[in-house]
């Protein structure tokens, strides 16, 4: 069966705890770690503390990509990609997530492709490169990612694809799971609406409440050998309640079971 977890940044800006707590109450199979500026979330010992108290394995480890999180683990990001694989090898992980560098990110950028497979074979865990959506200003693409925003493309052997990016990227996310094929490990189950008014925010909708044909494809992987995860990853920062935050992880995993056949 295919695996269902929830990202911990899904709570966010809630702590890291309530990640693991409604994950289990809601019925998901496992957690995937957003690693940020809170220090708990690189702390092996202190992650499956979590895991087992509320029985949700760590399916997955997000690097510290972000902009918010560029001074987390310094400001190597050779050091980053490695101490995120060291972490998943801690928490039994199988899997990092990253996304592609910024074009500045100097020799980072220039070697990426080399370096996730060299990092994947030092620690035997699967990186897989996430889908990204272009920078504008002006109504022009700055071209801000180096090799670029989609891993199809680019010489990985293990992807994630996010619906949301792909909905500002106008990327059909149907075609990327086909052109990504066996490369496609991971799933950030989520949802956007895009279009052409819509390009600076990454919206990560509850899966049905966007434009993407998120149920076409969970329905696709179901049909397959597809041996990767999917992992919810939505925004609830805006409700005003815990009863309305744990209704829409609710929603996610409902939609989620519904379109993979595991109701």
């Amino acid at each position: 069966m295919i695996p269902v977890g929830l990202s911990t940044i899904s709570v966010f800006p809630r702590p890291l705890e309530d990640g693991f707590r409604l994950s289990a109450e809601c019925g998901y199979d496992g957690v995937e770690v957003m690693v940020t500026t809170d220090a708990r979330t690189r702390d092996a010992d202190r992650l499956k503390v979590l895991a087992k108290a509320y029985d949700q394995p760590i399916l997955a480890i997000h690097a510290p990509t972000l902009l918010l999180t560029s001074f987390v683990w310094g400001n190597d990001h050779f050091v980053k990609l490695e101490r995120s694989a060291q972490l998943a090898v801690d928490t039994g992980a199988e899997t990092v997530v990253v996304h592609p560098p910024f074009r500045w990110q100097g020799k980072y950028a220039a070697t990426f492709e080399e370096s996730v497979r060299r990092t994947e074979d030092k620690y035997d865990v699967a990186i897989a490169v996430e889908n990204m959506f272009p920078w504008r200003t002006g109504g022009k693409d700055r071209k801000a990612y180096l090799p670029g925003i989609d891993p199809s493309l680019m010489d990985v052997r293990h992807a994630t694809l996010d619906f949301s990016h792909c909905a500002l990227a106008g990327r059909d996310s149907l075609e990327l799971a086909n052109d990504l094929g066996s490369r496609l490990r991971h799933l950030h189950l989520t949802d956007g609406i895009g279009g052409k008014g819509n390009r600076t925010s990454d919206e990560h909708l509850v899966p049905g409440r966007g434009n993407e044909p998120v149920a076409e494809v969970l329905q696709m992987l179901a049909a397959t050998d597809f041996g990767g995860q999917i992992i919810a990853e939505i925004k609830t920062r805006g409700v005003r309640t815990e009863r309305d935050r744990r209704a829409l992880i609710q929603e996610t995993i409902d939609f989620a079971r519904k379109h993979l056949g595991q109701a």
